[in-house]
């Protein structure tokens, strides 16, 4: 985005990704950026319409709509990515 979005904008953002979504990172410009394919949990989406991510390989960057690229993950992969608990002994 070239300026601020405005309230309205990022409430628009809150209700397309609300905390908990997953989202795969398509591509962000910036060096310290997870490597495309990296998934995620929206942790928060703050009152400029940044999105806070809390990446599976650790990092907490945000993502910036409008200037990075990234997609929500599918309900089925969604699914797949949750622990669920080996009934092996």
């Amino acid at each position: 985005m070239s300026q601020f979005p405005t309230k309205e904008q990022a409430e628009l953002i809150r209700r397309q990704y609300p905390a908990g979504t997953r989202i795969i990172l398509k591509k962000m410009n910036d060096p310290q950026a997870p490597p495309p394919g990296t998934k995620g949990t929206v942790v928060y989406v703050d009152d400029i319409g940044q999105i806070g991510v809390k990446w599976d390989t650790g990092s907490g960057l945000s993502l910036i709509p409008g200037e990075d690229s990234f997609e929500k993950v599918s309900a089925p992969e969604a699914k797949k990515t949750k622990h669920t608990p080996s009934r092996e002994r």
